[in-house]
């Protein structure tokens, strides 16, 4: 039997010029400006929460935790990641976070984990990273070959694949997850009816992303709180209790599907806010 794309090592790189970032940057989808970190003469002000989606994912899955920052005074961006290649991802997010003033918490999910990663290195604003159940690589690392160090993940089989020419030229294939294998892959705790409406949102990532290796990640150097997804289908736990400890992460634990941020968005929220505490002063 054929098996989806993922499980072949494709490689593809991209050529990023320095100002695609920039330019990327004015797409993000923010729920305040990228200025909103920016003080009204007040010494007390929360840091700028910056949300980075993974594969198969787009930045509505935040909402419930956005709603619980924003109601508890955090200025918030969710960025609608490109999920097109790591080097190309992360230098988008790089350039929103230099767009905010003052202190950023920087949150990745799933894949979102590896971008946040590389785009945080050299970013002086970024005082800690969180990551909701997500990719804590080190150099050289690709979320494919972090996903499959233990047993358990069951994304391969779920993908559907659709070959693609990038801007460059070069081919790959956009993955996606087979909408009727959606809830049960992705968010096994989340109401069938949202899961409906996710399966449809969600946006493809390139094969080629998935097997980009990581650059020196920022999580050597800031602070790192990791929420680890008991009852996750795409990236085993094993997996996340892995690289939480290996980055010496503040680590929580929630019987969670892949789908944290919908199904858990009170947890998520509140890692984030120990996080931005643990950092403040």
């Amino acid at each position: 039997m054929n098996r989806p794309p993922l499980l072949r090592h494709v490689r593809t790189p991209l050529t990023v010029m320095a100002t695609a970032g920039a330019a990327l940057a004015l797409l993000a989808v923010s729920v305040a400006p990228a200025s909103a970190g920016k003080g009204h003469g007040s010494p007390a002000r929360k840091p700028t929460v910056v949300l980075v989606h993974g594969a198969f994912a787009d930045s509505g899955s935040w909402d419930g935790v956005v709603r619980r920052l924003k109601r508890d005074g955090y200025p918030v961006v969710a960025a609608a990641n490109p999920l097109r290649g790591l080097a190309g991802d992360a230098a988008y997010v790089k350039a929103i976070v230099a767009g905010v003033e003052g202190p950023v918490v920087l949150v990745g999910h799933s894949y979102g984990g590896s971008v946040i990663s590389d785009a945080a290195t050299g970013s002086a604003n970024v005082t800690a990273l969180v990551y909701v159940a997500a990719f804590l690589p080190d150099k050289g690392e690709s979320a494919f070959d972090l996903s499959a160090k233990f047993p358990g993940s069951t994304l391969g089989d779920t993908l559907n694949a659709v070959p693609i020419t990038l801007p460059d030229g070069a081919k790959d294939v956009d993955l996606t997850i087979d909408p009727a294998k959606f809830h049960d892959q992705f968010a096994a705790d989340v109401p069938r009816d949202v899961t409906d409406l996710m399966a449809v949102s969600q946006r493809p990532v390139t094969n080629a992303a998935l097997h980009d290796g990581a650059g020196e990640p920022a999580w050597k150097t800031i602070p790192s709180w990791a929420l680890v997804a008991a009852q996750d289908r795409n990236i085993p736990p094993q997996v996340q209790r892995f690289m939480a400890e290996r980055a010496h992460a503040h680590t929580v634990e929630v019987r969670s599907s892949h789908a944290a941020s919908v199904s858990h968005p009170g947890d998520v929220a509140e890692i984030i806010e120990q996080a931005a505490a643990g950092t403040a002063g």
